[in-house]
């Protein structure tokens, strides 16, 4: 028999609750002077709050001890934060997410840096910012983890740099020969 429509609504209400939660809320890279290097964002929500919001987030874990734990409860969520040289990576979760599985992700990610950019600095994020992002992206979606292995999330990078590669080539091979294109 059919559920009485009022337990069918509860039901999908509930579902699509699950769905909104253990997810990362956002992703944050900021350096020990408190600038924000990346910061991807997973939910909506306006500038003058993600401004706050990384304000008090910097202020939260920047000031922390090295010997205290990298996860503080803030407001709603949970923070799980490194540190790598001068830089902080520091990810908004809700209280559901597994603190250690996106702790290792943070290391994850870092690995990738290091592999795309050979010992990835902070110089590196700055000018080559949107190379980060699609790392990041080939990582999480959509607040999800979809992909760790490194080979996979590098794959669409590479492509991208061969092809830019080949039409560079294919310039200088035009420029080089004086090739009247009109």
């Amino acid at each position: 028999p059919a559920l009485p429509t009022s337990v069918s609504h509860m039901y999908h209400r509930e579902s699509r609750r699950s769905l909104q939660k253990n997810m990362i809320k956002f992703f944050l890279m900021v350096n020990k002077q408190g600038q924000t290097r990346l910061s991807k964002y997973y939910e909506h929500l306006d500038i003058q709050k993600r401004m706050y919001l990384e304000a008090e987030v910097i202020k939260n874990c920047l000031s922390r001890r090295k010997e205290e734990c990298s996860f503080v409860e803030y407001k709603d969520f949970k923070l799980i934060y490194r540190q790598y040289a001068a830089l902080f990576i520091v990810v908004g979760v809700d209280d559901t997410e597994n603190e250690l599985a996106v702790y290792e992700l943070i290391q994850n990610f870092v690995e990738v840096l290091d592999k795309y950019f050979s010992r990835v600095s902070e110089l590196d994020i700055m000018f080559n910012l949107e190379k980060v992002h699609i790392i990041l992206d080939e990582i999480i979606l959509n607040g999800r983890i979809v992909e760790t292995n490194k080979n996979r999330i590098l794959a669409p990078l590479l492509a991208l740099d061969k092809m830019a590669e080949r039409s560079e080539a294919v310039w200088n091979y035009l420029v080089l020969n004086r090739i009247n294109l009109t």
